[in-house]
């Protein structure tokens, strides 16, 4: 989520490659551009909000500041309202402007930094793990609440997160990800209905359900994630792979369209010289 907003502190950096948004690449943006991207076009959910938050601010001390920040002169009234505006669409009460984060519930604190993230009309919200530190309850109320935002005020909502439940429910669609690869991408309903990449197989095979059969087991993915530093050549996921070939650990595979809109990054589904034809086959 950081990279989008080109917010990794040093000594870690973006090595190579493009972050469009657009059409525009952010990589080539100067400071006020890129002061000008984060907030009014596009802004940031963060995972915690105690420690994302100012302590010694309050509430309406916070959302004074990202309006002024970007928009400079003495625009008192015109403040006010767009706060009382928007805190009213997102169930903050009046009473709750002159309060400091830890005087916040969890997920009240999460509605301050949706607020912000809405103040400015940004286009795109990226929630990094939003619903990571929150009960079941709250989380609820939280997904509703953003599934309300992006109907209501027309906003783009990436998601970036483990919890499987809350992709089924929120997302359109789904980018899955392994050792920083995007391994598999598409519609969720195709993504959920049926997975291809081996990886998208297993982690879907291993989310617990409700389902009572004492004979059957919870899938459980071999081996361990690869170290970043030093990756696996070829495939990022092919030692730990079920149905892993030779080509797999010499060569790197593309990102084949399967399908319209569904593509995967796997041997299993492009065509090579060296390849062997496999039956796959996850989990039951």
């Amino acid at each position: 989520g950081k990279a989008l907003l080109r917010l990794i502190m040093p000594p870690g950096r973006i090595s190579n490659g493009q972050i469009l948004f657009n059409g525009d690449d952010i990589m080539a943006f100067d400071e006020k551009r890129l002061q000008d991207y984060r907030g009014r076009q596009a802004s940031m959910i963060f995972q915690d909000p105690m420690t994302s938050l100012n302590p010694v601010q309050t509430v309406e001390q916070h959302l004074e500041e990202a309006i002024e920040v970007h928009d400079a002169g003495d625009k008192s009234p015109y403040i006010v309202k767009r706060i009382q505006t928007l805190i009213e669409r997102l169930g903050i009460m009046q009473s709750r402007l002159n309060s400091y984060p830890h005087q916040l519930s969890g997920g009240m604190r999460q509605r301050v930094m949706i607020g912000l993230g809405l103040i400015l009309n940004a286009g795109l919200i990226i929630a990094d793990e939003a619903t990571t530190s929150l009960d079941v309850i709250v989380e609820a109320k939280l997904v509703d609440q953003l599934r309300e935002i992006r109907d209501e005020f027309g906003v783009t909502i990436l998601a970036i997160t483990h919890n499987i439940a809350l992709v089924a429910e929120m997302a359109d669609r789904v980018s899955v990800m392994y050792a920083g690869n995007v391994v598999e991408l598409g519609e969720v309903n195709r993504i959920f209905d049926g997975p291809l990449h081996p990886y998208t197989q297993g982690l879907l095979a291993s989310v617990p359900t409700t389902e009572i059969n004492e004979r059957k087991e919870l899938y459980k993915m071999p081996g361990e994630p690869p170290n970043l530093v030093r990756p696996p050549s070829g495939c990022r996921f092919h030692p730990r792979c079920p149905v892993a070939m030779p080509i797999c650990s010499r060569y790197r595979p593309g990102l084949n369209e399967v399908a319209p809109g569904h593509w995967v990054h796997c041997w299993l589904y492009q065509d090579h010289p060296e390849k062997e034809e496999k039956t796959i086959k996850v989990a039951a």
